[in-house]
């Protein structure tokens, strides 16, 4: 199985949604006991409070708005592994 520290989740895409595909990778995680799973951010060009509230209820940990700029995402890489 493929750890990952950090995933950048669409929200859009084909056959599955960026919150169904959240959903089962945490189910998955739960299934084999992960510790500290990935930390999944959304990237959306849609940033309304319905959609923060539905990513942050699948479990993703932070959401990013399209396109992005440099520091927003600078800042989301220091929150999911903060420089000792």
């Amino acid at each position: 199985a493929n750890l990952y520290d950090v995933i950048f989740m669409d929200l859009r895409m084909p056959r599955m949604d960026g919150i169904a595909a959240t959903r089962e990778i945490r189910r998955r995680e739960r299934a084999r006991d992960v510790a500290q799973g990935a930390y999944i951010c959304a990237l959306t060009a849609n940033l309304f409070a319905r959609d923060r509230e539905a990513c942050m209820e699948a479990g993703m940990n932070d959401i990013l708005a399209k396109p992005l700029r440099r520091d927003d995402l600078a800042a989301v890489l220091a929150r999911c592994h903060p420089i000792s």
